[in-house]
């Protein structure tokens, strides 16, 4: 018998530029009735592969993931394992599908967050697309709406959180068969998906601002 569970597969830790541990991520996610979630750090899976060994105290799904940052722009990657990936846009989503992962442009049209742009269209290989940023504008998050629909696919919604206030505040609906890696991938490329659009709260976009400030503060000091 299939399940709906929500589902918020863009989030940042520690391992990349977020403010929050793999575990932090996997309480809230808990906390805020989630599934499952993928910590998808800048090119590395090391967060999301951290959260999935303590996750199973939660009753959490971790997806191991990544956001890959390529020669054309930003990229969103789940697998079932950790996968080494080139930077090169094409030769990814070659060697991702040849490792059975999922393909997801992120953001595609925020170009602030290096979105992909009318590349999406280029390239019509991918297994979702990511509809809804709560952490983009509602100009960018409707182009990537219409391109979903133009194309084809399945839409997913995501906070893109970099603080722990942030994660949920964008979701998807995934009807699963069962809370594993490959069911919920599974969903996903058969389009058993819906977005919710949420947005991050005023108080988070202001926390999230300082958690900026503050990074680029503690980089500068290294």
């Amino acid at each position: 018998m299939s399940v709906l569970i929500r589902a918020d597969l863009h989030t940042h830790s520690t391992f990349s530029d977020g403010k929050a541990s793999p575990l932090e991520i996997v309480y809230v996610a808990g906390d805020r009735a989630l599934g499952t979630v993928s910590i998808t750090d800048h090119d590395t899976f090391r967060g999301s592969i951290v959260a999935k060994k303590l996750a199973i105290t939660y009753g959490i799904l971790v997806i191991p993931g990544a956001e890959m940052r390529t020669d054309r722009g930003d990229i969103l990657v789940y697998c079932d394992r950790e996968v080494d990936l080139p930077k090169r846009i094409s030769l990814l989503i070659e060697k991702a599908h040849e490792e059975n992962c999922l393909v997801v442009p992120a953001h595609p049209f925020d170009f602030i967050r290096l979105g992909i742009g009318d590349l999406v269209y280029e390239y019509q290989v991918w297994d979702a697309i990511e509809v809804w940023n709560a952490s983009s504008t509602k100009g960018a998050n409707y182009q990537a709406l219409e391109a979903a629909k133009m194309l084809n696919k399945p839409g997913i919604a995501n906070s893109d959180a970099h603080i722990p206030e942030e994660v949920g505040s964008a979701y998807t609906l995934i009807e699963v068969d069962d809370l594993t890696v490959d069911s919920v991938l599974e969903a996903i490329r058969r389009n058993r998906v819906k977005p919710f659009l949420g947005r991050v709260p005023l108080k988070a976009r202001f926390n999230r601002l300082v958690w900026s400030i503050e990074r680029s503060l503690i980089d500068a000091l290294r």
